[in-house]
């Protein structure tokens, strides 16, 4: 196959000349490229404004729940001791709590044996129910759980027998204990409160005696086995609420006050005054996510739709009506009132004020005011709606802002615009390619042509000029 390259024929730079011709062709490139990126800019301002939108949206349905307003938070005078947590609907109280015995599980252990050798065969039954042991002699009624039987043989340790008890899942735990007399079996109850103490009581093999050692039973065997040993009986919780007893099987107490979760942690000496009252401080957080949630889009608007006169730069949305028209509307919002006869009717009577640029500000002392007065205050934010419009100036800003998120709202129209916009610039990028390409394809084509030609007429111009030379020699 023969080598060729165009202009080598020629002399001319036919690449050159071909690269610029098509250069010419495709600079209306530029113009669309440039006007895709500012698409591409706009697109994402308005996908950051949606979800600013969106926060602010939730931030202004949060304060037109009732949940939001109605909250309660409890403080305790002496919370090592007692301390208490909402659980549901509370009212606002104060009461004193005393707390004169704490729950405990039944705790007892063997008397000491050598390590790892057998104590004794037999069957052990263990039967969950409640002691009577302030008065002696101790009685035991038997709880509705039927007992359970661990079969111990005679080769089996304490370290076996624990793990027998423990394989049960039943209401006691079983470990062994090693000091320097021995290893001692520690049998306790899995649940606190009197209904959760045991008796042991057992069978031994005639042939292998020994495990009565592990027996309790202070009712019919008192001083015998584990009964022997110190033991500690499971109690309830006992305290007093404004000097009424209340009883608990565990460290909680979770219907004595409605709506409230109490939880004693020590004995008191003296009385610990609970107080149930609004909680502010939730009610605040919430407003001040609100104003942070709007002056976020505030910012993100005043941004991109200004001009910087220093730098000669404009915003991604200067011009954009959709942006200005937006952010007007949310300053309109701000400056409303919430109707009725409340005593705040402006967000300016409740310690938030617009400066300038748009921004919210809060003044802390004058919101704290206005939270010893919560309802009022939820009547400035939550007041419903009648009619078209009206209410609070958080329900306002909610059913503004919903219709512009929904599926078919303003926020989803916009970008859809936008990506039709893309695509059209893109296929006009492809076009004029295209364009360029076929040019390109026509003018080498051409080029390659002329070349050729000329390359021809050099090579027979050379000849002529050979043969003319060759005349000349002869006839000289």
């Amino acid at each position: 196959m023969a080598i060729s390259s165009a202009g080598i024929g020629s002399g001319l730079d036919v690449n050159s000349i071909v690269t610029q011709l098509v250069a010419l062709e495709k600079r209306p490139l530029t113009q669309l490229q440039t006007k895709a990126a500012t698409i591409q800019t706009k697109l994402s301002a308005y996908s950051q404004m949606k979800s600013l939108l969106s926060t602010f949206s939730d931030a202004a349905a949060k304060l037109t729940r009732d949940g939001s307003w109605n909250g309660m938070t409890v403080t305790s005078s002496n919370s090592a001791a007692v301390s208490a947590t909402v659980s549901g609907i509370a009212s606002a109280t104060a009461f004193g709590v005393s707390v004169q015995q704490m729950a405990r599980a039944q705790s007892v252990a063997s008397a000491p044996v050598v390590k790892d050798t057998p104590v004794g065969a037999g069957t052990l039954t263990i039967q969950l129910g409640t002691w009577l042991h302030t008065t002696p002699p101790a009685t035991f009624t038997p709880g509705t759980d039927s007992p359970l039987e661990v079969t111990v043989g005679a080769d089996d340790s304490l370290t076996t027998i624990a793990a027998k008890i423990n394989d049960t899942n039943g209401g006691v735990t079983a470990t062994v204990l090693r000091d320097a007399t021995g290893e001692r079996l520690l049998v306790r109850s899995k649940e606190t409160g009197e209904a959760s103490g045991f008796r042991i009581q057992v069978s031994e093999d005639v042939d292998e005696p020994g495990l009565s050692a592990l027996a309790f039973d202070p009712e019919n065997a008192p001083g015998a086995g584990m009964a022997a040993n110190a033991v500690q009986y499971a109690q309830n919780t006992l305290a007093k609420i404004n000097g009424i007893d209340v009883v608990s099987v565990n460290t909680t107490f979770a219907d004595a006050i409605p709506g409230l979760k109490l939880t004693v942690s020590q004995v008191t000496t003296d009385e610990v005054s609970m107080t149930v009252g609004a909680d502010t401080a939730a009610m605040k957080k919430n407003i001040q996510d609100f104003v942070s949630a709007y002056n976020a889009i505030n910012d993100l608007l005043s941004s991109s739709t200004k001009y910087d006169a220093e730098t000669k730069t404009a915003g991604a949305l200067q011009g954009d009506n959709t942006a200005v028209g937006l952010q007007g509307a949310l300053r309109m919002l701000t400056m409303g009132t919430a109707g009725g006869t409340g005593a705040f009717q402006r967000l300016a009577d409740a310690g938030i004020s617009m400066e300038r640029g748009g921004k919210l500000v809060v003044n802390n002392g004058k919101l704290d005011a206005a939270l010893k007065d919560p309802v009022a205050l939820k009547a400035l934010f939550a007041t419903p709606a009648e009619g078209s419009g009206g209410g609070g100036i958080a329900v306002q800003f909610k059913n503004f802002t919903s219709p512009l998120l929904s599926l078919d709202g303003l926020m989803n129209n916009k970008a859809d615009a936008l990506n039709e916009a893309v695509k059209r610039n893109t296929s006009e990028q492809d076009k004029v390619n295209s364009r360029a390409a076929v040019v390109e394809k026509r003018l080498r084509a051409q080029y390659t042509a002329l070349d050729a030609k000329m390359g021809s007429l050099s090579a027979l111009n050379s000849y002529i000029s050979a043969q003319v030379s060759q005349w000349n020699k002869s006839n000289s």
